[in-house]
């Protein structure tokens, strides 16, 4: 019962965001949000190298490559930079851990536990498999870490996925940096379920079971 409980409650907080951004000015969408396209019903953007698009009366969203219904993080990720996104924001090139980014201590051991822990204990042992879901994923390689990878969550929001594989001595460590004006684009705490997304499609790309205690 309870479990039927969140679920109806996720649904209702979904069909509130979609009637909330279907009621936004359109044009000024645009205009503070470059990266939205206009496509006949729908505003269409990527998000982690896939298409969605946000159907311009109803706010509802679906994927542009396939039936597949997006997740409930990936819905979110999209209303709450629709949303909260400042007009002419830009990257500031300086990369900062999520703990170090504005307001975001409060949501510091969370984003550690259900992001870093898990992408550090998932992908123990599989280097490869990482670096080949990162490439998946669209990323590009950095000269850092044992799997390094620039990604784009939104074209606003890129973040770097850090990993050094574990050894007889010590356990598997990640880090993800983050542009310190991202939370210009969205709330600090889509940060984290940005983030948790990136590790759950990872995880999917290479098929592997999430260890630990996803957010």
């Amino acid at each position: 019962m309870k479990a039927e409980q969140r679920t109806d409650n996720y649904q209702k907080w979904i069909e509130e965001w979609a009637d909330r951004i279907s009621r936004m000015d359109q044009n000024e969408l645009l205009k503070k949000l470059p990266e939205l396209n206009v496509e006949g019903d729908y505003l269409t953007l990527f998000h982690f190298h896939h298409k969605y698009g946000v159907h311009r009366l109803t706010g509802e969203i679906r994927s542009m490559e396939s039936e597949k219904n997006p997740s409930r993080n990936i819905k979110l990720n999209i209303y709450t930079l629709l949303w909260y996104c400042k007009p002419f924001t830009c990257l500031s090139g300086q990369w900062l851990p999520f703990r170090s980014l504005k307001d975001a201590s409060p949501f510091g051991p969370a984003f550690q536990k259900s992001v870093l822990q898990v992408l550090a204990q998932t992908f123990s042992g599989h280097v490869e498999q990482l670096c080949s879901a990162c490439e998946k994923l669209g990323g590009t390689r950095l000269p850092m870490s044992d799997a390094g990878y620039r990604l784009s969550a939104f074209q606003c929001i890129p973040l770097k996925l850090l990993f050094w594989d574990g050894d007889d001595e010590f356990p598997a460590q990640a880090n993800i940096l983050f542009d310190k004006n991202v939370t210009d684009c969205i709330h600090v705490e889509s940060v984290v379920t940005i983030a948790s997304e990136c590790v759950s499609q990872l995880a999917g790309i290479a098929g592997l079971p999430l260890l630990g205690s996803a957010f």
